[in-house]
């Protein structure tokens, strides 16, 4: 008996470094860093119609190449460049800028995010909306916010029906990186209520960095459902002193939705209403729809054909009509 007891013990202490060793292997692959490349491309072939007759061609929108880690305790890095036609440079040329240099650590309840970061004004709407390709989320669209800025950001999940978060950013979005005194303050809360059910309310105020300038302020609220074979959604935007002018103040409602013929197949629709304060803005005022498919092709890249309206709220102007083809390809 005594040398069976022997025999056990032995046997126990030459599994045991075996034990460990595979314990920390286990651990040092957990710990091991995993990267991957972010490359996605926008593009578009469209035609205008009757008075847009001339307005046809090919077109680059967008490109995002970069990288992110995803490192051990909630870690993350994240660098994304920019390639795209900017309003200060004529012609086509495309300009680069850096998108996003950012870390993030998620912890419990707390996702923290600090850098040149992915701003919360309207990444909701436009996560939900789902097409950035084809066309940007409202406020995207007519200039409310930049989609990044310099900033801190700080969110919280109280529980599965309601999180909110904070963010203090620089307020001239990343095409513009600067130091002034002015800063953005911005806040929002999310519910969702029910399974499907999303609704965000979110402020913010951008204090004025020069003397004779108004500090901006947007207001926004959002409610959208989605079904696995639909999609609805309807948000309403407020600015006030729209480029830090004294009461430029513009205001907007957009609604969408999606229907999903199957896995590949999807319909969608869209409707855009912007207005200004006493016309201040009427060039630009008006409403745009615009409706189409969207065709999943492989895992990689999507098709969307659509036809698009714009029409202006100015007297006597004339209505512009066209049709895309919008193009997605992203790893």
């Amino acid at each position: 008996m005594r040398n069976r007891w022997i025999v056990a013990c032995l046997a126990g202490l030459m599994v045991l470094p075996v034990s460990a060793g595979e314990q920390k292997e286990k651990q040092e692959k957990e710990d091991t860093k995993k990267g991957e490349a972010i490359i996605t491309v926008f593009s578009d072939f469209h035609s205008g119609f009757g008075t847009a007759n001339n307005d046809r061609g090919f077109d680059l929108d967008r490109a995002y190449i970069g990288y992110q880690y995803s490192l051990p305790h909630g870690l993350q890095l994240k660098a994304v460049m920019d390639f795209g036609q900017s309003d200060h440079v004529e012609d086509y040329q495309r300009i680069g800028y850096v998108k996003n240099a950012m870390v993030s650590w998620k912890h419990g309840k707390w996702t923290l995010n600090g850098g040149l970061i992915t701003t919360t004004q309207f990444k909701t709407q436009e996560d939900f909306w789902g097409k950035r390709y084809i066309m940007k989320s409202f406020q995207d669209q007519y200039k409310f916010g930049s989609s990044a800025d310099l900033a801190i950001s700080a969110a919280y999940k109280f529980n599965q029906y309601v999180s909110a978060d904070v963010i203090l950013a620089n307020g001239e979005g990343y095409k513009r990186v600067q130091v002034k005194n002015g800063l953005q303050y911005g806040a929002g809360v999310t519910l969702k209520p029910a399974e499907g059910l999303v609704v965000r309310v979110y402020g913010s105020y951008n204090e004025a960095a020069e003397d004779g300038q108004k500090g901006i302020t947007n207001l926004a609220a959002f409610a959208g459902y989605k079904h696995k074979a639909f999609s609805v959604a309807a948000e309403y935007n407020y600015q006030t002193n729209a480029s830090y002018v004294d009461n430029q103040d513009q205001s907007g409602v957009s609604a969408y939705a999606t229907i999903r013929c199957n896995k590949n197949i999807a319909l969608f629709g869209r409707w855009d209403y912007l207005m200004s304060k006493a016309d201040w803005n009427l060039d630009d005022d008006g409403m745009a729809g615009v409706a189409g498919a969207e065709f999943k092709i492989g895992k990689y890249i999507k098709l969307a054909p659509n036809f698009r309206i714009w029409s202006p709220k100015q007297s006597g102007a004339k209505n512009e009509c066209y049709a895309y083809l919008n193009a997605s390809f992203s790893l």
